[in-house]
């Protein structure tokens, strides 16, 4: 349960501009795609594909480092971390399981399967997006228990593309799909206010001293 009156006390830090810009932030952002990257060694791809998720407004980024134990490059990532939630998992089977257990049908993105092109993609049903390394693709354990698989048209000789452009070209194709639909794709309003709490936070200093100084002064 979001505590509003501390809400309201960090917001009063921030600008007028800041919150509003929140707000707006917030009215595109999603849950009803997320995105998982399996074992991604060259660090800065991971991180691309955060930038990706939080320009194109997907909320969830789900990482599975079961073989490669990576952080995330914040200079790559441009300040994205702060506003992209990262759910880290230690296995592709853990990552499964919780986003499954979610509702999400999980859609296997590789260059070799037929089973669907991007533009022809049913955007409706939750979906979690997976991608996987340009030279291996995703694991057969991935791939085995995917409910569907998504392609993006290609009409040279190259038949595969880096992780980040591939994140990129679909997560900018859906989200935009998305927008233009009739699915109710927005967060919630608890979601929204959740969301408001941890961004008021990650923009002022001294965050902890100032959260302290609060709950001395207005004790629960």
């Amino acid at each position: 349960m979001i505590d509003l009156d501390y809400l309201a006390f960090l917001e009063n830090i921030l600008t007028d501009n800041r919150k509003e810009r929140f707000l707006h932030v917030l009215e595109n952002r999603t849950k009803h795609f997320t995105v998982a990257v399996e074992d991604v060694y060259q660090m800065h791809n991971t991180s691309a594909v955060m930038r990706s998720c939080e320009v194109f407004g997907i909320q969830e980024l789900n990482v599975i480092e079961q073989r490669f134990g990576k952080r995330i490059d914040k200079e790559i990532a441009l300040g994205a971390q702060k506003w992209v939630d990262i759910n880290r998992f230690d296995s592709v089977s853990g990552c499964l399981s919780d986003l499954k257990s979610k509702g999400y049908q999980i859609i296997a993105t590789t260059p070799h399967e037929q089973d669907c092109m991007l533009e022809d993609f049913d955007i409706s049903k939750p979906s979690a997006l997976f991608f996987g390394t340009e030279k291996e693709g995703l694991s057969k354990e991935i791939m085995d228990n995917a409910d569907g698989f998504l392609k993006i048209p290609m009409v040279g000789f190259t038949e595969s593309l880096n992780i980040s452009v591939s994140a990129a070209i679909i997560i900018q194709d859906l989200t935009n799909r998305l927008r233009r639909s009739d699915i109710k794709w927005q967060l919630s309003d608890e979601e929204i206010l959740v969301k408001r709490l941890d961004w008021a936070k990650n923009s002022i200093k001294d965050i902890k001293r100032i959260e302290a100084r609060y709950y001395q002064e207005n004790p629960r």
